[in-house]
């Protein structure tokens, strides 16, 4: 299964930065039809995942995937998932 990752570790303090690659990387996905984006905000503070899961929750972004995985295992990972 193909699986595209980001890595917000070098922008985590650049919040236009961080919605732009977010934008990015789902529309990478729905054009190259990834099935899989893992995000990674890192463990942190928890406000650069809270922010990842807000850009995620809105509704014109929301609908264009199928859920959205909180890695149990490791806090600082988030999965998204997709349907073509």
């Amino acid at each position: 299964m193909a699986k595209l990752k980001l890595d917000l570790h070098e922008i985590y303090n650049k919040g236009y930065k961080i919605d732009a690659e977010l934008q990015r990387i789902v529309d990478e996905a729905i054009e190259k039809k990834i099935a899989l984006v893992e995000i990674i905000p890192g463990k942190g503070s928890g406000q650069l995942k809270k922010k990842v899961l807000r850009f995620l929750d809105q509704k014109h972004i929301r609908a264009l995937y199928h859920r959205v995985e909180k890695d149990d295992k490791n806090f600082g990972r988030i999965f998204v998932h997709f349907k073509h």
